[in-house]
């Protein structure tokens, strides 16, 4: 169908990104693992991003079985998580604090 393929489409591109981000790393990580605390900090943040990813996953899997006891209160605020994470990654990125 086409939601499965789409869905591996997707699976090749995020481990194609993070093995793209582990190459770049690569070209100077006494520069990224020793002397970037900051990196240390992006690091950190994207981790979490994918720790997100994957239990919004597991949302949709309650959603599906109808077993949903969370208000929408809650999922407008879960729904907040990324945008903060990724302006803390853009401000890291830039500014570069540490």
């Amino acid at each position: 169908s086409t939601q499965s393929r789409s869905s591996a489409a997707s699976d090749v591109y995020k481990r194609q990104v993070l093995a793209l981000g582990a190459w770049l790393i690569s070209y100077s990580p006494r520069y990224y693992f020793i002397e970037s605390h900051w990196m240390h900090a992006k690091l950190a943040l994207v981790a979490l991003l994918i720790v997100y990813h994957f239990y919004c996953g597991h949302l949709l899997t309650i959603f599906r079985d109808d077993k949903n006891q969370r208000s929408h209160v809650f999922y407008r605020w879960f729904n907040e998580i990324p945008v903060f994470m990724l302006i803390a990654i853009v401000i890291l990125v830039v500014v570069k604090p540490f």
